[in-house]
């Protein structure tokens, strides 16, 4: 059984690698690692910590995050607008389908709540109950 309270220091876990698909780097190696916290027993909501070397890159969202930069800083260009840079204290809400031009210019430290939408809970339950289908390949079922 999960306890009612978590509580966890950022430096006493290891972080593990997390690669960015390659097709969205647009300059440089950036290598990402990350640290699930927590998540809630439906999983309609996670929080981690992700860490970014330089690099810069595309970043499509596929469920709501806000993220609070605890160390490095980046730059973001979002829907044409001129590039702004956040740093350590900073917080950003990205929406379920946003798309963000990512310029990690110190290495980043970051916290993430993440929180699938109703529609996001829709396509994934929605996923899951076909690959349960019989005639689905054993390949495509959860194990």
């Amino acid at each position: 059984m999960r306890g009612l309270v978590e509580a966890a220091y950022c430096e006493t876990f290891e972080l593990t690698p997390s690669p960015i698909e390659p097709s969205w780097i647009i300059e440089g190696r950036p290598e990402a690692r990350s640290h699930l916290l927590s998540k809630s027993a439906f999983k309609t909501w996670w929080t981690m910590i992700w860490s970014c070397t330089e690099g810069k890159f595309n970043w499509h969202y596929h469920f709501d995050e806000t993220v609070v930069i605890l160390e490095g800083s980046i730059m973001l260009e979002v829907d044409g607008a001129a590039p702004t840079r956040y740093g350590a204290g900073d917080v950003i809400l990205f929406r379920t389908g946003a798309h963000a031009k990512w310029h990690v210019v110190d290495r980043v430290k970051k916290v993430a709540f993440c929180r699938r939408t109703p529609l996001g809970l829709v396509i994934r339950t929605a996923s899951k109950l076909k690959s349960l289908m019989p005639g689905q390949p054993a390949a495509s079922r959860p194990t």
